[in-house]
């Protein structure tokens, strides 16, 4: 998930002469390619994946505590909320101004009612806002052709604060809306531990794998085409319907990528890739700081009055900046697993949420 985060993120800080979608049109043969695998596998597929997993972990945390009491746990919750949303705040005003913490953090404050929903409310949500999201409309930054604007790239701190601190409480406010068809399906899912027993719902994980994930590839096909530069973009109403296709078959491939991690998890050996594995799953236990860390970079290495970079590096070395980043957070976060330690957000997160209760 993060390494998809990391490939979405990162290519939004590119400028050219021509820009769609978050992609230049100037590139190479190479970059092409590379728009293309990362506009039908990732961009729009992550997001989804990332929502979905966030509701699957709400329902753990609530099941975990509920001898607490629904108004207990719902406390609990929304101090979770709370400390999203200001490390969210100050990560999008010092490092990366797409930060959705703070937009996960708000969910949540909401979210903490839906956790005593039934399941027929639950799902009857998420297929209404999946719905939503499908109309067609020129939201979709898949169909962008704005260059990084400067709240990505700021050309002094004061215009990166004053910038960022707007276009944060834009994207905290209205990014939930976008989120909440994954975070319900994460709720309902978490609720039946499907994720933790792949092999009591091996039917449903292998239809959601593949209906999703074939669903994904097919309808990003007209976005993906025109980014990689094989077809010529149509007219802007085509346009409006192509991109929320784009997004809500995405969303449907987020469901997938979950569903099919959980499928090869059951048939991972026991030995071999074992090494491997443990110092992946450190990074899901430690994925805020790990997902901070990721924007680090950003700063560093795309910021005017940094590295500046924007203008220098292609869509395939931007790919392999952020493969790179992600190998690190791996190599992090393993040592920080043998070493016994969590993540430093992932300890202030637990002491926030969990003061005084049991853990």
């Amino acid at each position: 998930m993060l390494l998809f985060i990391a490939l979405a993120n990162s290519h939004y800080f590119l400028r050219g002469p021509s820009v769609l979608g978050g992609y230049p049109r100037d590139g190479s043969g190479v970059d092409q390619a590379v728009t293309w695998l990362l506009s039908t596998f990732v961009d729009g597929r992550a997001f989804p994946m990332f929502g979905l997993l966030f509701g699957y972990g709400v329902a753990r945390i609530a099941r975990r505590q509920r001898a607490l009491g629904p108004r207990a746990v719902r406390r609990l919750l929304w101090r979770r909320s709370l400390v999203l949303i200001v490390v969210g705040f100050l990560h999008a005003l010092l490092l990366y101004a797409g930060d959705i913490l703070a937009a996960y953090g708000v969910l949540l404050l909401v979210g903490a009612w839906l956790v005593r929903w039934k399941d027929g409310w639950l799902l009857s949500t998420a297929l209404l806002f999946f719905v939503l999201g499908a109309l067609p409309g020129d939201g979709s930054s898949t169909i962008d052709s704005s260059p990084p604007d400067v709240s990505m790239l700021p050309p002094d701190v004061p215009t990166m604060l004053v910038e960022r601190a707007q276009v944060s409480l834009y994207i905290a406010f209205l990014g939930p809306l976008g989120f909440l068809c994954p975070f319900a399906v994460g709720l309902w899912a978490g609720r039946r531990r499907i994720l933790e027993r792949p092999e009591r719902h091996r039917t449903l994980l292998c239809v959601t794998a593949s209906v999703g994930i074939g669903a994904a590839v097919l309808g990003a096909q007209p976005i993906s085409l025109m980014l990689a530069g094989v077809l010529t973009p149509p007219d802007r109403s085509a346009l409006e319907l192509f991109g929320p296709l784009h997004d809500a078959t995405g969303v449907l491939g987020g469901f997938g990528y979950a569903a099919l991690l959980a499928l090869i998890a059951v048939r991972l050996p026991a030995r071999g890739l074992r090494p491997m594995v443990d110092a992946i799953a450190a990074v899901g236990q430690r994925s805020m700081s790990c997902y901070l860390a990721q924007s680090v970079i950003w700063a560093v290495v795309f910021t005017p009055f940094l590295l500046d970079l924007s203008d220098t590096l292609t869509v395939a070395g931007t790919a392999l900046l952020a493969t790179t980043t992600w190998l690190i957070t791996v190599l992090m976060a393993d040592r920080m697993r043998r070493t016994g330690r969590r993540g430093p957000f992932e300890t202030l997160v637990r002491r926030v949420t969990y003061r005084g209760s049991e853990r």
